[in-house]
C-alpha cells in the first residue's frame, strides 16, 4: 500500500536540488522558507498544508564555489532540525530527510583517540529526536553509519550511485582503463566502478598522520599503471590532498591521463589551488586531466577541467520508491 501524497520541502541551501527532484517527480516544492534573525537564530516556516503527508526535507551539509549562503554546516544542520520540527508540528504523517552528503559522516569513530566524541552518532540522535522517520544519504563514508540509527525510530537509507555515475563518466570518455581509490579504505568503492564498467583496478596505500588534519605523508601504488589511463574515485574530496597525492604517485609510476572523481566534491580551501596545480602539471606533460563531481555539492563558475554529474533524477527515483515502499537498491544499482 502506498503512503500518502509526497510533499517536498527545501531548506535554502538545497532549494535548487529539491526543485530539480520535484521536476523529475512531476510536482513542485511546498512553499516554505528559512528565516534568520539578526541575532543568528533561525526557524523554518511552512506556508502550506502538509497534514497527513509523506514529507521529504532537503538540505545540503556543504555548499560549493559561488554559493551565496554564508551559513556554516552547523547552521544548516540546525535549520534542518527546525524544518523537520516544523513538519512534525504541522502534523505530517512521516518526515524523511534527504541530505546527499551526511554531515559528520567522517566522524564515525575515534581513530585511536579516546577523548573525543563520535559526531555521526550525535547527529543521528538529533535528527531522530527532531522527528525524522528516515534519513536518505548518498554513498555514506562508511556503511556502518547505519548502526548509529535506531531503525524502530529512524531508518538510515543509503543510496549507491556508482553505476549511474560510472555510466555517465563512460559516456563522456572520463572512465579510465583502470580505477583506483585514494587509499585502501576506499578500494571497495573503486571496485564497484571497475566491476560495473569491466575495467581493471589498482590499489593505493595512503600514510597519514591523524594529528595533522588534511595532510598525506606518502602514497604507495599497488599494481601496474605504466602507460595506462586511470580514474581515481573517492567518496569525499575535501581539501583534495589525498587525490592530488594519488595522482602524483600514479604519474611517478608511469600512468598517463588522470581523472579524479568525487561523489561529494566539497573542495574546501586549498582544494581548488591544489587541483589547478595538478591540471597545469598534466598540461605540461601532455596528459589529459579532469575532475568530476556530483550535484551533491554545486560549484558555480568552476574551471573548465571540472564537470558535474546531476544526481537529481536518481534521488527522485529514490523518493518515489520510498513513498511506494519499493526497493531503493533496485532503482540505483539493480
Amino acid at each position: 500500500m502506498d503512503r500518502p501524497p509526497i510533499k517536498l520541502l527545501a531548506c535554502e541551501g538545497a532549494r535548487d536540488l529539491a526543485t530539480a527532484v520535484a521536476g523529475h517527480l512531476g510536482t513542485s516544492l511546498t512553499p516554505s522558507k528559512d528565516v534568520w534573525f539578526a541575532c543568528g537564530e533561525g526557524k523554518h516556516v511552512i506556508d502550506d498544508n502538509i497534514r497527513g503527508a509523506d514529507v521529504y526535507v532537503f538540505q545540503r551539509a556543504a555548499l560549493g564555489l559561488g554559493a551565496p549562503d554564508d551559513h556554516s554546516p552547523y547552521d544548516r544542520l540546525v535549520m534542518l532540525l527546525h524544518a523537520v520540527d516544523a513538519a512534525r508540528h504541522a502534523d505530517a504523517e512521516r518526515v524523511t530527510i534527504v541530505m546527499p552528503y551526511l554531515l559528520g559522516s567522517r566522524q564515525d569513530k575515534r581513530k585511536g583517540r579516546t577523548r573525543e566524541g563520535v559526531s555521526t552518532g550525535l547527529f543521528a540522535r538529533m535528527l531522530r529526536e527532531a522527528g525524522a522517520s528516515m534519513v536518505i544519504s548518498v554513498e555514506p563514508h562508511n556503511e556502518a553509519i547505519s548502526g548509529a540509527y535506531a531503525p524502530a525510530l529512524c531508518v538510515f537509507e543509503p543510496v549507491f550511485i556508482a553505476h549511474a555515475f560510472g555510466d555517465w563518466m563512460q559516456q563522456r570518455g572520463l572512465a579510465g582503463e583502470l580505477f583506483a581509490s585514494t587509499d585502501v579504505g576506499g578500494l571497495q568503492l573503486a571496485r564497484r566502478f571497475s566491476k560495473h564498467l569491466h575495467r581493471g583496478i589498482v590499489a593505493l596505500s595512503k600514510e597519514r598522520d591523524y594529528s595533522q588534519p588534511n595532510t598525506v605523508d606518502h602514497t604507495t601504488v599497488i599494481g601496474e599503471v605504466r602507460d595506462r589511463t586511470v580514474t581515481i574515485v573517492d567518496d569525499i574530496v575535501d581539501t583534495a590532498g589525498s587525490a592530488v597525492a594519488a595522482a602524483e604517485a600514479l604519474w611517478e609510476c608511469g600512468a598517463r591521463d588522470i581523472v579524479i572523481a568525487g561523489i561529494h566534491p566539497i573542495h574546501s580551501a586549498p582544494a581548488w589551488d591544489r587541483l589547478d596545480g595538478l591540471a597545469e602539471r598534466a598540461r605540461k606533460r601532455g596528459f589529459r586531466f579532469a575532475v568530476v563531481g556530483t550535484s551533491s555539492v554545486v560549484h558555480e563558475g568552476a574551471p573548465d577541467w571540472y564537470q558535474s554529474f546531476p544526481i537529481e533524477a536518481v534521488l527522485a527515483e529514490v523518493v518515489h520508491s520510498v513513498n511506494a515502499r519499493g526497493s531503493v537498491r533496485g532503482v540505483t544499482e539493480g
